[in-house]
């Protein structure tokens, strides 16, 4: 597959200005992203994710041409997005959390019909896009109500529209659930899967919910102080760090913390009991015969490591850890 995101040794450069005195001000050079290398190929859908201040937001904004790199290369469909902005703006898509690409006053549809004209797309293609948006997004209700009166998962629905209904080969989303519900949530996953899947859309995703992560890349990138820590397969990430699983047992009875091989129990609430053990040292089953020989069991289940708990350990411990 061809490469239509190319990043070599990017880094951006702020300059900060500190009160030293009543009149005097200092000058701090702040590397907000430092030599980041990448490349994502057509269709693929590649997590970004990182702590706030991770570098990010601004490495979205290089890539869509509002900021200009302090160093390194970037190409976009191969072009430069700083020079070729407007190029770039056609064939990419965004979705910033935060903000919004919709007239706040107008009704979701006038703000679709506007959007046709900035874009320039043509009146056929652009009904049958929309067409398709609807009934995957279930806008059919709110269409006609204007977006200040929208809830915050129907106004999501619309950015998502609004981003994609000139087919653009690239799709950057920034925080695309912030603040959702989680049938919003699970509406906006599936939708950008399918979008991915039959239209072999790329997605570049940052978020802070890590559940989309899992539910949507394989690949995942982990940038921190600018830097990208890792650049891979998840379930391999997961597979190395989230060693760790939790075996949460229901007795019929509230009981002492259960003294068992191989596990420690990490919490206890009534006669519910948390677990934790390592897969090298001792099977779910055998976990569960030495619980069911010490107390009465009313149920189980076996939590796995979630990705959030996996770049936890990668922060505390680095690569190496």
């Amino acid at each position: 597959m061809a490469a239509v995101i190319e990043v070599e040794q990017l880094e951006k450069t702020f300059t900060v200005l500190h009160k030293t005195g009543r009149l005097r001000r200092t000058r701090t050079q702040v590397h907000a992203v430092a030599g980041v290398d990448f490349t994502i190929e057509a269709g693929e859908m590649v997590g970004y994710i990182g702590p706030n201040g991770a570098g990010k937001s601004t490495t979205i904004k290089m890539l869509t041409g509002i900021l200009v790199p302090s160093g390194g290369r970037i190409r976009v469909v191969g072009l430069d997005p700083s020079r070729r902005r407007v190029e770039v703006a056609r064939r990419i898509g965004v979705v910033f959390g935060q903000r919004t690409q919709l007239w706040w006053d107008l009704p979701l549809r006038d703000s679709f019909e506007l959007l046709r004209h900035v874009y320039r797309v043509g009146p056929q293609r652009h009904a049958q896009n929309l067409t398709g948006f609807i009934d995957l997004l279930d806008m059919g209700e709110f269409l006609d109500t204007p977006v200040r009166q929208l809830s915050l998962g129907q106004r999501m629905r619309g950015e998502l529209t609004a981003a994609l209904l000139h087919d653009p080969e690239i799709v950057y989303l920034d925080e695309p659930t912030i603040g959702l519900d989680v049938v919003s949530k699970a509406q906006v996953r599936e939708f950008l899967a399918t979008i991915n899947r039959e239209r072999g859309t790329t997605v570049l995703l940052t978020t802070h919910d890590l559940a989309d992560i899992e539910r949507l890349c394989r690949r995942v990138m982990i940038i921190d102080h600018g830097r990208v820590l890792y650049d891979g397969d998840l379930d391999t990430i997961k597979a190395r760090f989230g060693t760790e699983r939790t075996l949460v047992v229901d007795l019929e009875e509230a009981a002492p913390p259960i003294a068992v091989e191989g596990a420690e129990v990490v919490k206890v609430e009534g006669p519910r009991q948390w677990l934790r053990f390592k897969r090298a040292d001792v099977t779910a089953a055998d976990l569960v015969a030495q619980v069911a020989a010490r107390a009465r069991l009313v149920d189980l289940s076996v939590e796995e490591p979630d990705i959030e708990g996996v770049v936890r350990r990668i922060y505390l411990e680095g690569l190496d850890g």
